[in-house]
């Protein structure tokens, strides 16, 4: 409890799921989604970074051919959440995925942590896969002898060799803003057309990692899977079992994906029926795809050789097949693109579900007259997430972003358990099953995980929550409390 204005505040207010349902329908967003685009919107998000960067970094520093088992524990993992994310987006169809949950399950307070911690994730999510979208962009470009201007290709400050052999020093990194303001400009016409695009690049980067599949199979020399789990170096998570667990936690990083399908909710043409469909059906897909290309790729090449941005391309130069390189190429450039496409579209829905609630300002509410979309959050995000891409280099983001990924996720396992306590009676269109384990293994797989990443993930994510507390406590508690007298003067106007 904390006091303000002479008024006593709850930092655990709880909103009714009735009264966030009813709040949703009077911010009308196009409910323009099937249970099939919400499927491919996750396939989008969750097929990208994770296989086409995370695998050869996590296999040469951490797992080693482990690497599949790594895979597998953070499917484990996504299973149980997906589970507990399938009850509470039928059950709260609304767009705000883990952050709508907690408000209707801990309250306000820790609503706004996730959310916050929700809006970095995405941001540095979003940022990191363009700058993985900029670099194959100019390695395509060069490879059918169109070269880039190096130093339009790289962030201020980062010291980059050109065609002529000199260094020269960054400028701003063109083609990683220009993809993030691009797909911005798309979101903001529409849901609708988003999906139809998103669904086209899902079915041409699945095609190329069939290929990839089906092609690179053939080398697979099992000796390089002995040993499975290489022997820890002395230092917690460099190779071993330690190894296998950070992996898994670092792999988190590319299943934010069905967290971004839940935040569609309100945009899905049947949402108790389609939102279950579309996180468990993406999962399934997604994990399988992570599973096999782990088998491959360490069994073509020696994981040692894998700790590159484009690991793939470095399983396709091992196969000596040279036609499958610039198809392999393409594939990585429409996955990583769907993948910003996403998280593009998830983080506004999160800002203008906090806006609804009063913790942001009215403005990041505003649906576009003709669009029907939250065009300003979109707005404000894309050109926050393209200058972040221009300016900085690409560092070690994914390990924050798996942080907050397995936090949110977490925390989604927890809330299913108090809402069958607290509102047993609410019709439930999807039941998680082996109530109630299956939400208790979940939480405690996601903080298993967390224990498993660095020290310094820990202390970034914390310097993040401070930040995010200052905004709460100077502006969001009271714009929340404004919100709540609002709607209650209103109900009481309607009652009489």
């Amino acid at each position: 409890m904390c006091t303000h204005g002479g008024e006593l505040v709850s930092l655990t207010t709880r909103k009714p799921i009735a009264q966030l349902i009813a709040d949703s329908e009077s911010h009308h967003l196009h409910r323009a989604l099937g249970p099939g685009a919400l499927v491919l919107l996750g396939i989008g998000a969750i097929i990208g970074a994770g296989i086409f960067v995370l695998t050869g970094d996590v296999a040469s520093h951490y797992a080693g051919p482990g690497l599949v088992l790594s895979m597998s524990l953070a499917g484990i993992a996504c299973a149980f959440a997906g589970l507990c994310y399938a009850e509470l987006s039928s059950m709260i169809p609304i767009a705000g995925s883990a952050y709508t949950y907690c408000y209707a399950t801990f309250g306000e307070f820790v609503a706004w942590i996730i959310g916050w911690d929700l809006i970095l994730e995405y941001s540095l999510s979003s940022s990191t896969v363009a700058l993985g979208w900029g670099a194959n962009f100019v390695s395509f470009l060069a490879g059918i002898g169109l070269p880039f201007p190096a130093r339009f290709a790289a962030a201020p400050g980062t010291i980059v060799t050109m065609p002529d052999g000199h260094t020269a020093t960054g400028i701003f990194n063109v083609p990683a803003a220009f993809i993030c303001l691009f797909i911005t400009a798309l979101l903001v016409t529409g849901v609708k057309e988003s999906a139809r695009t998103n669904t086209i690049i899902v079915i041409i980067k699945l095609g190329v990692l069939a290929l990839f599949l089906f092609v690179a199979s053939r080398f697979v020399d099992t000796s390089r899977w002995t040993p499975l789990v290489p022997p820890n170096t002395g230092e917690f998570g460099h190779f071993g079992w330690s190894g296998v667990l950070r992996g898994a936690g670092i792999i988190f990083f590319a299943y934010i994906g069905f967290d971004a399908v839940s935040t569609a909710a309100q945009e899905a043409k049947n949402p108790q029926r389609d939102m279950p469909i579309g996180i468990l059906g993406s999962l399934a897909v997604c994990t399988v795809a992570y599973i096999a290309v782990a088998l491959v790729l360490t069994g073509v090449v020696d994981y040692h050789k894998l700790g590159v941005p484009d690991p793939l391309n470095v399983g396709v130069e091992a196969t000596g097949i040279r036609w499958l390189s610039p198809i392999v190429k393409l594939g990585v450039l429409a996955g990583l693109f769907s993948v910003i496409l996403v998280n593009l579209l998830a983080q506004p829905r999160i800002f203008y579900s906090m806006s609804r609630d009063g913790l942001l300002p009215p403005v990041f509410s505003r649906i576009h007259h003709r669009f029907r979309t939250p065009h300003v959050t979109t707005l404000v995000t894309g050109i926050c997430v393209a200058m972040a891409a221009g300016i900085f280099p690409l560092g070690v983001l994914s390990q924050l972003v798996s942080m907050g990924t397995l936090l949110a996720f977490g925390l989604v396992c927890v809330g299913v358990l108090i809402l069958r306590r607290t509102d047993p009676d609410r019709v439930r269109p999807f039941r998680t099953p082996g109530m109630p384990w299956v939400p208790i293994v979940g939480a405690l797989i996601c903080l298993y995980l967390m224990l498993g990443l660095p020290r310094a993930t820990w202390e970034r994510l914390v310097i993040w929550l401070v930040i995010g507390l200052a905004i709460y406590f100077g502006y969001g508690r009271r714009g929340a409390e404004r919100v709540r007298k609002e709607q209650d003067q209103s109900e009481v106007r309607a009652a009489s």
